[in-house]
């Protein structure tokens, strides 16, 4: 990969489906693009970030239909609360669009002419798929459930069996039945349109460029040759749906659509087109220039579609091709898959709305990324140490260790740069590290580069730790050296926020005004120093622990039980209504046992909860936090048997992990009784028994 001065960069993140808000995936991803994006800005090179939302498809054509609104009014809706979340992050997209816009009409439609007319990889093709015959459409995969044919599951999708992950055909399925309208599908037939990319042509150029060295991660590059050298090799695309169907219409097709991922990533190229229409550029130009490169962050769930479709689609329609595709990983919370059902869920909104920092954020993301598709892992304990240790102990503290001598004792001057122990020693340290955080930030090696960048915070430390300032500034004879050093500090700190402007905009920003700095960082400011400081102002606060309490969003309740609820506190009654009706199969789910309370004691740091050490007859204990401490003491517990949800996934908290959850009763209405009972057996009942 070229690192040439003045590139043009084409820069692009996965497109976000517009039917609902930017969940925490969103924002790690964006950060992601965002990091390496300012990045290539301060070296001075050329870059267009865009994005768009995901518009079309039959998920929200439904959700429209349900909220009584146009596919196109919904959308706009979800449109209109991006900006809090990219502002809030201090994402730096150039132009946020829509695959709904006139531009992606015009250019989906242009590439599937050229496929047809020109490259000849357009066919059709006879298919039955199930037809909802009350809702008068074809049903997509997750519209239609029934019994899994593999295990007799009941309630299972059209494609997977959640309860033994069996893959399967809608048509599959026993006893199937429309989501919409509950309805028994028929078998309907229907003539559908396939981009062929099981030609030989489309075969042979994806190997050529899957196989690129240096374009593809190895993990996605073995992923890529498993698909195209497998048993089965590369089949037919279906790029066709149904009316009705919210997307665009297929040339010479009457009631046929583009199927949503065929529009999807053309609408990286409607919103480029839209910003230079709206700037004055020519797209088509741009986009002809053989030494623009073009680059796409997505997610490893879709990879399918990035590096076989897309780049195949591009190909044969005569237009540039992706330089390459970076591909992440989930995020996931102490171990865990994001869940609201869990209580592990995270969102970004509510990280805004309590006052938390961004760029602690933006720090910790960075802090956990590298160029491999792997999980990133959001642990609350982890967070608050990097934040408040690293970055806050190690890197901010060093400004104002040094920024007050040297206004209050030498009106804001700094030392003149001079030889020997002095500022050059500095330069030359950081200059010798200069090439390598250079290429940690080229290669997505964010961690490595904090890593590299907080391992010379440490040495400026020492630096504080020999010198020790506070003990100079006691005698005015050592005047010239406190500030010698205390220039030395904020020089070095000068240097520290070059490297980690990309990461951290908004407080790069700070560091400019203090420096008297009329322009954002670049890189190029590294070869000229600063020669005053202005009135130094806190730059950055240390984390409240408290704060990641409220941040996990409480387990998400469903619609009907919220609103039973609501409606018997609204009625002064203390009994909560009952839940939404299950079947024998969802609560065979759940193994309840007893267990014997062998340890109870209270948990340091919490109002609420008890640590709990139970025998469910495993020839082990179990530890369980218990939010009971209200309601008892813990050596009223000891000794007493209870029931416990024995198969519930464990949960790293705060205060470490809990196995399994002990049941209790309470009221709907807290007010009118605030009890807490925790379940307690009939004696007889030993420890290991399963209540049914």
């Amino acid at each position: 990969m070229s690192t040439t001065p003045h590139r043009k960069l084409f820069v692009t993140t996965a497109l976000p489906y517009a039917n609902g808000a930017f969940h925490i995936g969103h924002i790690m991803e964006y950060i992601q693009a965002d990091i390496w994006v300012r990045f290539q800005r301060m070296q001075g090179n050329e870059v267009h970030f865009v994005g768009a939302d995901d518009a079309h498809g039959a998920p929200i054509m439904i959700a429209a239909e349900k909220a009584g609104v146009t596919p196109q009014e919904f959308v706009a809706k979800i449109a209109a609360g991006r900006a809090q979340y990219l502002d809030g992050f201090h994402i730096s997209f150039d132009n946020w669009h829509s695959t709904d816009a006139p531009e992606n009409h015009e250019l989906s439609q242009d590439i599937y002419r050229r496929l047809r007319d020109h490259a000849e990889l357009i066919t059709t093709k006879t298919i039955e798929q199930f037809f909802d015959p009350v809702k008068n459409m074809f049903l997509p995969d997750r519209y239609i459930k029934g019994e899994c044919p593999k295990c007799g599951a009941k309630d299972q999708y059209g494609d997977s069996c959640e309860v033994c992950s069996a893959v399967y055909a809608p048509t599959d399925l026993k006893n199937p039945y429309s989501t919409l309208t509950g309805a028994t599908p028929v078998l309907k037939s229907s003539e559908h349109y396939f981009f062929q990319l099981s030609d030989p042509k489309c075969v042979e150029f994806l190997r050529e460029w899957t196989q690129t060295p240096n374009r593809l991660q190895p993990e996605v590059v073995n992923k890529a040759k498993e698909w195209l050298e497998g048993d089965e090799g590369l089949g037919d695309w279906d790029i066709s749906r149904d009316a009705p169907y919210f997307g665009i219409e297929i040339p010479d097709a009457p009631g046929k659509y583009f199927y949503v991922w065929l529009d999807a990533p053309v609408g990286y190229l409607a919103s480029l087109k839209n910003y230079f229409d709206k700037t004055g550029r020519d797209f088509t130009a741009f986009m002809n220039d053989a030494s623009t490169e073009q680059y796409h962050f997505i997610g490893k769930d879709i990879i399918y579609f990035h590096t076989l479709f897309w780049p195949a689609m591009l190909k044969f329609s005569g237009l540039k091709v992706p330089t390459n595709v970076f591909v992440h990983g989930f995020i996931t919370v102490s171990g865990e898959k994001m869940s609201k059902s869990r209580g592990t869920g995270i969102s970004p909104l509510r990280y805004l709305e309590l006052g938390m920092n961004p760029e602690w954020l933006r720090y910790y993301i960075a802090a956990k990324l590298n160029a491999k598709v792997e999980d990133v892992d959001f642990n609350p304990d982890d967070f608050v140490s990097r934040v408040n240790s690293d970055l806050i102990g190690k890197y901010v503290n060093i400004a104002s260790r040094a920024a007050g001598f040297i206004t209050k004792r030498f009106g804001g001057k700094l030392s003149d740069e001079v030889t020997g122990d002095a500022a050059m020693t500095w330069r030359l340290r950081f200059g010798e590290n200069e090439a390598a955080i250079k290429d940690a930030f080229e290669a997505r090696e964010y961690g490595k580069a904090i890593r590299q960048i907080m391992a010379l915070a440490d040495e400026v430390n020492q630096y504080v730790d020999t010198k020790k300032p506070w003990e100079l500034a006691k005698d005015p004879a050592n005047n010239q050296e406190l500030q010698d050093v205390c220039s030395n500090l904020l020089r070095s700190f000068y240097c520290l926020t070059i490297y980690l402007a990309p990461i951290l905009p908004a407080l790069a920003g700070k560091v400019s005004k203090l420096f008297g700095i009329d322009h954002d960082l670049t890189w190029a400011d590294l070869q000229t120093m600063p020669h005053s400081i202005s009135t130094f102002e806190h730059l950055m606060t240390r984390v409240d622990p408290k704060m990641l309490d409220a941040l996990f969003e409480a387990p998400e309740q469903p619609a009907a039980a919220k609103a039973a609820a609501e409606e018997a506190q609204s009625a002064g009654t203390a009994i909560e209504p009952l839940a939404p009706e299950i079947k024998i199969d969802d609560f065979a789910k759940i193994d309840l046992r007893i267990a014997k309370i062998v340890n109870c004691e209270h948990v340091d740091g919490s109002d609420k909860l008890l640590r709990l050490t139970l025998d469910v007859g495993e020839g082990r204990t179990r530890n369980v936090f218990s939010g009971i401490k209200s309601a008892y003491k813990p050596e009223d517990l000891i000794g007493k048997l209870t029931v416990m949800v024995a198969n519930l996934a464990p949960r790293k908290m705060k205060f470490g992990i809990s196995e399994g959850m002990v049941l209790a009763a309470s009221a709907a209405d807290e007010k009118s009784n605030p009890g807490i009972y925790v379940l307690n057996p009939w004696p007889g009942a030993e420890p290991g028994m399963r209540v049914r």
